[in-house]
């Protein structure tokens, strides 16, 4: 799964930072290329959460195979739009179905056991990293040839197809879908032969109610879809969702106006600005690699690791408002990659560990809902602020970032008690 999940990135990351020069050169204006992309944006917010919650009704394979396909077909359309008809029709398969990264989460969640799960996490965020580090230098390459975005489109959709053939090859066995009740009894070092048969008889049982889930009436699945997602509309999970919204939104904030601030603070060019987003992007994967130790650190609590990645992340950001002069600001993106990432990773955590692995791909939907939200509002908030300051981004961030804080340490005794039952159940 990190394969695919390095593929995913870096196929997706050749095509988009070329998307708005083609709709441009397809004769679009700057209203109905943002037009286009809202559109996308919204599609994805509504999206995630239905396609999370059927993945938990017909079960990882078969909703990752049918995202990754009709990604790869969205791709393949792109690369034949000749038109800003066409273009946009494309966006439409991609900006419901993109959610492999979300599935791939989940069925990774569904696989290991909870002590286990950041590490692995982690990982998983760092392949995907290491993909949109590389992904624009490949595109921005075959871009220089001619008719290279129709090019890179059709590497894009190939790149799709290939990761549904790695999926289908994948050792989908009975033994990988009991792995993680293994794994969370592997301490006691004692299996008897009743309790294998059981996880046998257990794990052969779910995959029949899958496999018939998928060949039950659309209207059926649309029933459980709704009737899943209203059990976690009605769950305690307000305030983890509410903590992801703020963060996201604060690192939204952070890199919003990112290189016009350097350009009018200290005078840097963009491509310095780029170089430095680059950087942060490669400390990000180094980050990932090293959730593991960090954890063990932490006795794998998972609360206590987000609240002082957050307090952390709003410290740096805080720095950054108040340098006085680059280095500083070098200084705090060297440290924001790392905590950054490790916050990202351990909210997820945060929402299985709250909500329960028997919903993951629902709880996954709805955190890329929240995210999305944050992505729609960011801008907005990015741009009233710049009107006063161009720190006034990044000093909006910190406020909420402290909100966020504030929202954690209200709800310390849950998640203490959560933390703590955890550690004795391992």
């Amino acid at each position: 799964l990190y394969l695919p999940s390095f593929q995913d990135l870096f196929g997706v990351s050749m095509v988009v930072p070329l998307m708005n020069l083609h709709i441009k050169s397809l004769g679009a204006s700057h209203t109905v290329a943002g037009i286009i992309g809202s559109l996308y944006g919204v599609m994805q917010l509504f999206s995630s959460t239905f396609v999370g919650c059927w993945s938990d009704i017909v079960g990882r394979r078969y909703s990752l195979l049918a995202c990754i396909l009709l990604s790869a077909l969205g791709y393949f359309l792109l690369g034949n739009s000749t038109t800003v008809f066409l273009f946009a029709i494309s966006r439409v398969p991609v900006g419901i179905f993109k959610h492999t990264l979300s599935i791939s989460k989940a069925l990774l969640s569904d696989l290991v056991s909870e002590r286990d799960r950041p590490l692995v996490m982690g990982r998983f965020n760092a392949a995907s990293s290491v993909g949109f580090i590389l992904g624009p230098v490949v595109g921005g390459y075959l871009a220089e040839l001619e008719g290279g975005f129709y090019q890179t489109s059709f590497i894009c959709a190939s790149i799709f197809l290939l990761n549904g053939g790695l999926v289908w090859m994948l050792p989908w066995s009975e033994e990988n879908t009991s792995n993680r009740d293994h794994y969370q009894d592997k301490g006691t070092n004692s299996f008897s032969a009743k309790s294998d048969n059981d996880l046998h008889l257990k794990s052969a049982t779910s995959r029949a109610m899958t496999n018939s889930s998928f060949f039950q009436s659309p209207w059926i699945q649309v029933a459980a879809v709704l009737k899943k997602i209203k059990g976690i509309a009605c769950s305690n999970l307000w305030d983890v969702f509410l903590v992801r919204f703020l963060m996201s939104v604060a690192i939204l904030l952070y890199y919003s106006n990112f290189t016009l601030a350097l350009e009018e603070r200290f005078g840097v060019k963009p491509l310095f600005a780029g170089y430095l987003m680059s950087y942060s992007s490669a400390l990000g994967v180094l980050a990932g690699c090293l959730l593991g130790p960090i954890t063990r650190l932490y006795r794998h609590n998972t609360y206590r690791l987000l609240l002082h990645s957050s307090t952390f992340t709003g410290v740096l950001i805080l720095l950054y408002v108040s340098a006085l002069s680059i280095w500083m600001v070098i200084l705090s993106s060297t440290f924001l990659a790392f905590s950054t990432t490790i916050g990202r990773t351990c909210i997820i955590d945060l929402e299985l560990t709250v909500g329960g692995n028997e919903a993951s791909g629902t709880l996954l939907g709805v955190g890329q809902s929240v995210t999305s939200v944050g992505r729609i509002i960011a801008p907005l908030l990015s741009g009233i602020a710049q009107e006063f300051s161009p720190c006034g981004p990044p000093s909006l961030a910190v406020g909420l970032a402290l909100v966020a804080i504030v929202i954690m340490n209200a709800n310390k005794q849950k998640y203490h008690s959560l933390g703590s039952g955890n550690l004795k159940n391992q």
